[in-house]
């Protein structure tokens, strides 16, 4: 039963569950709950009055100690479906150094600190001590952090594995292990590391998995860790996909530069999407040299600077985050309307992350995609896999179309760094892997050229000394 905004679900998973009826209705109200009543006080000095449909279903079945299976978008509220329950659950238990009671395993750093994040206010409440264990941190006080005590565990596969590994962190009294987004771990080749999780916690645990799409390796973790799981599933009916347009532009291949700065020029906060982590930054370069508060986002960059750029970008001092596919799950920013793929995505699931970013908990967003004409067909069948008819519109830098759809306007020409912006590229067909890249690309060429040339004449000049001399 493939979902249209799901790509690859597995009948395999699927069938048999279904016919598992969830044991407790949806609910209607947070109060209507079984939860400590720190948690709805939190919920109510926080705002949150009513449950997401994700929640709402999820939740009667998680507090009840059922092994869950939830299918949703990023964005559709998941962070509480478990984590309140989590908490409710775990609420009065003291850890023993080393010893967590509760787990919640995420693919990113970035996911793992917003996931801490959502969840503290409630933790604090119920007087239960969090640590967030991930990589390109130190590790020392991580180690220093299990040693004094969490009840509860956030943590990068990775970076809890190296831990475990140094004695620093016993998963035997685990009682409640959620893995969300699932799929990415799988993907980001954390199988191994999720297994040994799982082969480590208590046997008779509650477990909750979370995935956008329940394909290959997130089928064999369900069957193997899940018992008699509730099947949710989050109809994108009910989510953002409705409050989200889905533009494909098809730009002339010498303005790509002009549309994509442009674009990054308007007002109010863009993310766009590119390959690379050297196209990252030379975009970034360039926007900051035509007067775009612009940041990169990458693998490349230390956690610390990838912290200070979040925090920059969701409190308005950046207003352009350029990102790789790290910033593809796990971040979550209020009020994002537009992500940009300027380079195009190769996997409908890539797309489908990428444009979960906006349009998060029933607000509206759009999602653009530049192409060239000649990849037109390519996107057109990734879009159809993803279950997506974007609306598809020719463009060029200045036109008002462009600004109707994205809101481009010229940007300010004002450096922000002291440096010129960097010439266009005179090439333009191809990706924008290593933007702006062409001119020095033919220089390098060229120069590679001349000394073959040197060297060949060089070894002709040997040879006709050789001949001469009877050699």
């Amino acid at each position: 039963m493939n979902h249209p905004d799901l790509p690859g679900t597995s009948h395999s998973v699927l069938a048999p569950l279904m016919a598992t009826a969830p044991t407790v209705p949806p609910v209607a109200s947070f109060a209507s709950l079984e939860l400590p009543a720190e948690v709805l006080r939190t919920l109510s000095e926080l705002g949150v009055r009513e449950p997401f449909p994700i929640q709402a279903a999820t939740l009667p079945n998680a507090l009840a100690g059922r092994d869950v299976l939830g299918r949703g978008r990023t964005g559709s509220g998941k962070t509480l479906a478990f984590g309140l329950p989590l908490l409710a659950r775990t609420a009065g238990r003291r850890a023993e150094p080393k010893q967590p009671l509760a787990l919640i395993l995420v693919p990113t750093r970035e996911l793992a600190q917003q996931v801490t994040e959502a969840l503290a206010p409630y933790a604090e409440a119920l007087r239960l001590r969090m640590a967030t264990v991930v990589g390109g941190m130190s590790i020392g006080r991580q180690a220093a952090a299990l040693r004094h005590g969490a009840e509860v565990v956030v943590a990068t596969p990775g970076r809890l594995h190296d831990l475990i590994e140094r004695r620093a962190c016993r998963l035997g009294r685990v009682g409640i292990t959620v893995l969300d987004e699932a799929d990415q771990m799988c993907d980001m080749g954390f199988l191994p590391h999720v297994s040994e999780v799982l082969d480590q916690v208590h046997p008779d645990g509650q477990r909750m998995l979370f995935s956008a799409t329940l394909d290959r390796d997130v089928d064999h973790l369900v069957r193997r860790y899940l018992h008699d799981p509730v099947v949710h599933s989050v109809d994108p009916s009910a989510g953002a996909v409705t409050t989200m347009d889905h533009h494909v532009l098809v730009v002339h291949g010498p303005d790509r530069y002009a549309v994509t700065t442009e674009i990054a020029a308007r007002d109010g906060r863009v993310l766009l999407f590119l390959d690379t982590k050297h196209a990252v930054d030379q975009l970034t370069r360039h926007l900051r040299a035509s007067g775009v508060h612009a940041a990169a986002l990458h693998s490349g960059k230390s956690q610390p600077q990838r912290t200070r750029t979040l925090a920059q970008f969701k409190n308005g001092q950046i207003t352009v985050l350029v990102a790789t596919n790290v910033a593809a799950r796990g971040l979550h920013v209020d009020d994002l309307d537009l992500v940009v793929n300027v380079d195009p995505p190769t996997d409908p699931k890539d797309y489908v992350h990428r444009a979960g970013r906006t349009a998060r908990a029933g607000e509206s967003g759009s999602v653009v995609t530049l192409v060239l004409a000649g990849q037109r067909r390519e996107m057109s069948r990734l879009m159809a896999e993803a279950g997506i008819e974007p609306t598809i519109t020719k463009v060029r830098s200045g036109e008002a179309e462009l600004s109707r759809i994205t809101g481009a306007k010229a940007p300010s020409g004002t450096p922000l760094d002291g440096r010129p912006a960097a010439p266009r590229p005179k090439n333009t067909n191809a990706p924008f892997r290593g933007l702006g890249t062409s001119k020095d690309t033919s220089r390098g060429a060229g120069g590679k050229s001349r000394k073959a040339g040197e060297a060949r004449k060089l070894a002709e000049a040997r040879k006709a000394a050789l001949v001469r001399r009877g050699g």
